[in-house]
């Protein structure tokens, strides 16, 4: 895991600028780092090293084999596998690192090679033969790309704040995009090729892109989209949760690959419970392994009794964090200029709190169980496209049994109606008496008619059933590319690298291909997981049917600490002027979440967190100097 920098142009380009933009992602790389320069000068690729595998001084980057150079982020965690392929195409290898088998594989596969990677990657190769420099990202997008492509340059880099050094973003932001963000992730800012910086754009998960170094032309295709395998006709349910429950064990097997300490996050649900003991029954009992999880003590929000019962099942190492208002507050500046984008909720701090204490305790590999949400079905909202799944026969049945045990999971006649209202009408009663929650009443009319009738249009899927679409929408261009970067950043910024089994490409075409009733049958979200993790989990993990996120309790903190900073905001004669913000709905919604209505803390998240990113990231990239791009003339 690393952090990764480039820069292409028309005539020789400024080493010093490259070197400036890598030592801004020192964070992501302290063990090593480098530069490369071509011999004429046109293209300088540079590297901060995170040392994982083959931590020795044989892994520098960025790595020279022939003609082609590579800078590499990430972790290709077949490569074992792949350097025994190649070993017997008759290719050698002078390191143990993975990086060396990814140039390898783009030697004798040529740009097909991303197809044989299982692993989280963003890379960028110099082809000297070619004339070209070939980038990659992996399938689901947990390791970041941004570039700039201009007439007579193309610059990249792992974050954007290495690559706003090459040019000034001042007046750039896209105030609808920033807006449809805020109040909608779900609608694909981080799947997509345009950012909220205009002029900053990012290759989309499961994409390559080829410059040609000559015309710094570039094409980009995508090579993966998660098409369902062929599953047999025939298979039951029984075999499907057995086939499931080997990738997945296959697919931890392969991340715990590490030459260095490793341990996993653990909240106490499902998802990174199955992975924590799935990981002890690889590893055996008697090799340590750490547990990270926040905690928020004497509150409803706490999921430390349920951590407790993984940790004495699994026999781990027990860390806690217990992140607080105050903590957040001091560590704002750090926390918005790291994550480079407003975060949905505080649940992202609480994650940099147990990702700090990794770092903290010497553990630098954590295992997650991000992405089983999105792949198996984790939220009550996708019972809506299981039930459309279904013939008409069984809807009546299995629809009665969801509002049994999750009496919220589908919509009520009522919430139908509220969400049929004229958007305009809707949003003028709620600014002339501060009522409703949905935080887009806190907009300016004009930019909320923009983020409402202007969104991206999602693609339909009749090749697979309601809820297979519904959930692959979610997992590549919706819900998760969004919580991929949260995670991406959070462990960065403390030098410590997340691996995710969920995010294995072979588990998506396999739960795809199955029926809808394999995936959310009997009423039970993420039924799939719960008959393969049979023996594997504690019975109390495996049939807890309550789904809480790892959210700290903001109603609690928005009482206390932070409800005075949100008020020291909205009051601030600024906070109206700019035409994004709507200040009297906000004053009014502080005052009705002061007098009880404690749902309203979540919407209060928004200018909090979006005037501390405007204050300590925006800000601060535009007081520094501007990089030049290329080399003075002699």
């Amino acid at each position: 895991m690393c952090g990764i920098t480039g820069l292409v142009g028309a005539r020789p380009v400024n080493r010093a600028t490259v070197a400036a933009m890598t030592d801004v992602l020192a964070h992501r790389g302290p063990d090593d780092s480098g530069l490369w320069t071509s011999p004429d000068g046109r293209v300088i690729l540079g590297h901060r090293r995170l040392a994982i595998i083959d931590p020795t001084p044989a892994g520098h980057q960025p790595m020279q084999a022939g003609s082609q150079v590579v800078t590499f982020n990430g972790e290709i965690y077949n490569y074992i596998e792949l350097a025994e392929r190649l070993k017997s195409a008759g290719l050698t290898f002078q390191t143990h690192s993975d990086t060396e088998v990814l140039l390898a594989a783009y030697r004798h596969w040529g740009e097909d090679c991303v197809r044989e990677f299982n692993g989280m990657f963003a890379f960028a190769i110099y082809d000297s033969d070619r004339r070209a420099l070939f980038c990659a990202r992996d399938r689901f997008g947990e390791k970041p790309f941004l570039f700039r492509a201009a007439a007579d340059h193309f610059a990249f880099a792992s974050e954007y704040k290495a690559l706003l050094r090459v040019g000034s973003i001042a007046d750039r932001i896209d105030e609808v995009r920033l807006a449809r963000f805020l109040f909608h992730p779900s609608q694909g800012l981080d799947d997509g090729l345009d950012t909220v910086f205009a002029g900053v754009s990012q290759l989309p998960p499961a994409h390559m892109l080829t410059l040609d170094l000559d015309s710094l032309a570039w094409r980009m295709r995508r090579y993966w989209d998660a098409s369902p395998n062929a599953a047999p006709a025939t298979l039951g349910e029984a075999d499907a949760q057995r086939q499931f429950r080997d990738l997945l064990v296959d697919s931890v097997r392969l991340r715990l690959r590490s030459d260095v300490a490793q341990g996993s996050c653990l909240s106490g649900g499902l998802d990174s419970s199955a992975i924590v003991c799935i990981a002890r029954g690889l590893l055996g009992d008697d090799t340590p392994y750490d547990t990270f999880t926040g905690r928020f003590p004497n509150s409803s929000a706490d999921e430390g009794p349920w951590a407790d019962e993984v940790v004495r099942a699994a026999h781990t190492s027990s860390h806690i964090a217990e992140p607080t208002p105050g903590s957040l507050l001091d560590d704002m500046a750090d926390f918005a200029w790291h994550n480079e984008l407003p975060t949905g909720s505080a649940s992202q701090y609480a994650q940099w709190c147990v990702f700090r204490l990794a770092k903290e305790s010497g553990v630098t590999v954590l295992l997650d169980g991000q992405g089983a949400d999105e792949l198996l079905g984790g939220y009550e909202q996708y019972f809506g496209p299981y039930l459309d799944s279904l013939p008409a026969s069984r809807r009546q049945t299995e629809d009665q049994a969801i509002r049994a045990r999750y009496p919220l999971g589908l919509a009520s006649p009522r919430q139908r109606l509220s969400r049929a209202a004229p958007r305009r009408l809707a949003h003028w009663i709620a600014g002339v008496g501060g009522a409703g929650s949905d935080p887009a009443f806190g907009l300016e009319w004009d930019l909320a008619r923009r983020m409402y009738y202007e969104l991206p249009k999602l693609d339909a899927d009749d090749a697979i059933h309601p809820l297979a679409a519904a959930l692959r929408r979610d997992m590549l261009t919706a819900t998760l590319p969004v919580l991929l970067r949260y995670g991406d950043r959070n462990s960065m910024a403390h030098a410590r690298e997340v691996r995710l089994p969920f995010c294995d490409h072979r588990l998506a075409e396999f739960v795809f291909s199955l029926p809808a009733e394999f995936l959310m049958g009997g009423a039970e979200t993420k039924h799939l997981l719960r008959g393969a993790m049979s023996g594997i989990l504690p019975e109390k993990i495996r049939t807890r049917w309550n789904k809480q996120g790892f959210v700290p309790p903001q109603a609690d903190w928005f009482a206390g600490s932070l409800g005075g900073a949100v008020r020291t905001i909205i009051e601030d004669p600024n906070f109206g002027g700019t035409g994004f913000w709507r200040a009297h709905w906000w004053r009014a919604v502080l005052a009705r979440f002061e007098r009880g209505e404690t749902h309203l803390a979540g919407v209060l998240w928004r200018p909090f967190m979006e005037q501390a990113w405007r204050r300590h990231f925006v800000a601060r990239i535009a007081r520094q100097p501007v990089l030049p791009v290329f080399a003075e003339a002699h």
